[in-house]
């Protein structure tokens, strides 16, 4: 593998260049090589030469604050602590600056903490002088006030021979100043703060010579080379200079995955597959023929498009997005008749075994006995259809691998048990993956290396995913969307109680769901903790069912379903709640998707704020899957939450997924869309898949051209880049939740 020389530059130990202490406070940020270090920029920045403006201080906020020092006086307490007020204004506005030194009695102590106030007071004296002051706004006698902000002094300060941590921190603040017509501010924490990392890049800048991508591919990308960009992000002359720096290592992220993506594809091309071909008048057509209703139009097309790719000698990768009533799963098994139909074995995983359980049933039932196998009196194109899961007897399992290997089950449902050693199919075509967000690109290739030859790949997702997500997340997919739903499928009323303004609505929430059973339909209550312990103030279920049955909801029959259920108990709550016996479902986000119960007709969620939009859309979908309308019911003391009760208003006027997709990722950044460990927190630093999904697909063009071009083939560089690339198209984010 090839290793330039700013490769290894880069990629050296952060605690080569600052040393142990400080590279384990840098890893605290997720900084660990000089890599990192070079690209961690400056959240803001401030000249020297202005003056903040503070009309815009709000009380609990950070600020970093230029500002001219008033003057300082030293007070001592009756309990012997010394206290230095000074007072800071910006021309208009005063605020209080404050410093305590530690309490003490006697001795040595009480010599050092009145040299500390003593310094405080000298650095923070009147005359004219500026500093910048970095800490929290808080209040205090009516008045704004900074306890112990971080500062240094602008004006005349020299600090020579720094006797403390704190004041050499200063001076090389003094000197970050002193260097740069800007002052960039980073992101820090208590214990490195924001010049020491100043300082830190400043150490590890002369080292790095030339640039990461060829000239040829940085010309066509239209950005600065890369000891140019870094100069305009950490020694700017103006702000239009720092985000031009920014652009190119926006552009480096976004390159490098889109890089890796479509070495992806040229590989997943060059693979061999066997090829699927639809056979007329086989399974597929008796399936469809007693099909009780008109496939949409979506469905139709989408399924012809997976046919001609099933039909091909390369290997179909295609992601499937589908609004949540939309008949995704009829896809899906569709793609698995015409795999069986070509004497293949298609294979469905689900993440959890309640969603196997429940595909297992949706497509026992969709295929009657066409999913018989060869049984006597079966139709004659019938296969078998298994289910294997962790929790399955040994007897069980025993019988459905063998049904596997023998190929007498055409289509196989499952969970992660599928990836176990033990699994052996006859001839495997087709692999479908559900939740595909929940699987990793390893799992995958761990189920398809179990086929003689690259199978065709189809995944799933009922959370609709933003395009410029889907680019970045999913990029070495093609990509469908199913967007209408199934004639048939009723209304669903989504009403949002702010229960601090309205408490007498949750009394009529349970009448509702009182209103709804006598009518002969059943109803959902979802809650975001198990047990009260999980978090103080959550609404938890194993509290809550057993107030409702012996409360408003008493008389009724009230079930229960969690995650940390025994697997047998939550079958049976499902089973007993699918069938009819239970009235009232008590659950967590379980039953999020997958669970299929079309007499459901109303749903209570509490503490709905904790939830994201997506989400949220997933749960109302478990209801009015009937010809009866739904009620979906968002419960939340918001009160003054501006963000939650945007987010929860915005549910209740559109039941378009993909809207509310993006309004999510508007209002919640991808970090929380994606789950932390998807966030790319560990993998991108700036690239931000909703402001910069231009710059994201302007990278997947130039990534496209860049590998067909000849002279990638022996670029050093870019052999580099698509190493670091695919490590973190690999890494967790990209994994898994």
């Amino acid at each position: 593998m090839w290793r330039t020389t700013i490769y290894r530059e880069l990629h050296r130990r952060l605690s080569d260049v600052v040393g142990g202490p400080t590279a384990k406070e840098f890893a605290k940020l997720g900084i660990h090589t000089v890599d990192d270090l070079l690209r961690h920029v400056p959240r803001r920045y401030l000249a020297g030469a202005e003056m903040s403006d503070f009309s815009g201080l709000r009380v609990g906020e950070d600020a970093a604050l230029v500002a001219k020092v008033l003057g300082a006086e030293t007070h001592q307490s009756n309990n012997g602590q010394f206290r230095v007020n000074a007072t800071i204004t910006d021309g208009n506005t005063k605020v209080d600056v404050t410093f305590f030194a530690p309490r003490v009695k006697d001795g040595p102590t009480r010599k050092r903490a009145m040299g500390l106030a003593s310094w405080w007071q000298k650095e923070l004296l009147s005359g004219d002088r500026r500093g910048i002051f970095i800490g929290k706004v808080g209040m205090f006698q009516d008045r704004l006030q900074l306890t112990h902000p971080e500062f240094v002094m602008l004006d005349g300060a020299s600090i020579r021979n720094p006797k403390t941590e704190k004041q050499a921190n200063r001076a090389a603040m003094s000197r970050a100043v002193q260097r740069a017509s800007l002052v960039g501010l980073y992101p820090a924490h208590a214990k490195l703060p924001t010049w020491v990392i100043a300082e830190s890049i400043q150490m590890a800048l002369p080292a790095i010579g030339g640039d990461t991508l060829p000239p040829w591919v940085v010309e066509e990308a239209g950005v600065l080379p890369f000891q140019e960009a870094l100069t305009a992000v950490h020694e700017p002359t103006d702000r239009e200079q720092a985000e031009v720096g920014k652009a190119r290592l926006k552009f480096d992220e976004a390159f490098g995955i889109q890089l890796a993506m479509a070495h992806r594809r040229s590989q997943y091309a060059e693979e061999p597959a066997t090829p699927r071909p639809r056979r007329f008048g086989g399974l597929l057509d008796a399936f469809d023929q007693r099909l009780p209703f008109t496939l949409t139009r979506g469905q139709t097309e989408i399924g012809e498009l997976i046919f001609d790719e099933l039909a091909r000698a390369t290997p179909m990768n295609r992601l499937l997005q589908g609004e949540v009533g939309s008949g995704k799963t009829l896809v899906a098994l569709r793609a698995m008749l015409a795999a069986a139909d070509a004497g293949g074995q298609a294979v469905l995983l689900a993440p959890t075994e309640v969603l196997a359980k429940q595909h297992y049933q949706t497509i026992t039932r969709f295929m009657g006995d066409l999913g018989e196998g060869r049984a006597l009196g079966a139709h004659p194109d019938a296969t078998g259809v298994v289910l294997l899961t962790g929790s399955r007897s040994t007897a069980s399992k025993r019988e459905a691998l063998n049904a596997i290997v023998t190929g007498e089950a055409g289509i196989v449902i499952g969970t992660h048990a599928l990836l176990s050693d033990p699994v052996e199919f006859f001839d495997l075509g087709l692999v479908v993956i559900d939740e595909q967000q929940r699987f990793g690109v390893e799992q995958r290739a761990a189920l398809s290396a179990k086929a003689e030859n690259k199978p065709h790949t189809l995944v799933m997702t009922a959370t609709p995913i933003p395009r410029s997500i889907a680019m970045t997340v999913f990029g070495d997919l093609e990509t469908s969307e199913l967007r209408e739903r199934p004639a048939g499928r009723a209304e669903v009323q989504t009403v949002f109680v702010d229960t601090h303004r309205n408490p007498t609505w949750v009394t009529r929430a349970w009448v509702r769901i009182r209103e709804e059973v006598a009518a002969g339909r059943q109803a959902f209550v979802v809650c975001p903790a198990i047990t009260a312990k999980e978090e103080e103030g959550l609404t938890a279920v194993e509290e809550l069912a057993p107030l409702l049955a012996e409360g408003p909801l008493e008389g009724l029959r009230v079930g229960v379903v969690h995650g940390k259920q025994a697997v047998p108990d939550r079958d049976e709550a499902m089973a007993a709640f699918a069938s009819g016996e239970t009235d009232v479902l008590v659950s967590t986000t379980v039953i999020e998707v997958g669970v299929d119960v079309p007499n459901a007709t109303v749903m209570v969620i509490m503490d709905a704020d904790r939830f994201g939009l997506s989400q949220l859309h997933q749960l109302r979908g478990r209801i009015g899957r009937g010809g009866h309308e739904g009620l979906c019911l968002l419960l939340a003391g918001v009160g003054d939450n501006v963000d939650a009760h945007t987010r929860l208003t915005a549910l209740a006027g559109t039941t378009d997924g993909f809207e509310l997709a993006e309004l999510d990722l508007q209002l919640r950044r991808e970090g929380d869309v994606l789950g932390a460990a998807q966030s790319g927190a560990g993998s991108l630093k700036l690239l931000r898949a909703l402001d910069d999904a231009d710059v994201i697909q302007r990278a997947k063009g130039l990534a496209e051209r860049v590998l067909a071009d000849p002279r990638a083939e022996t670029d050093p560089l870019l052999a580099d880049l698509m190493a670091k690339a695919e490590e973190v198209a690999t890494a967790e984010w990209m994994e898994k939740t």
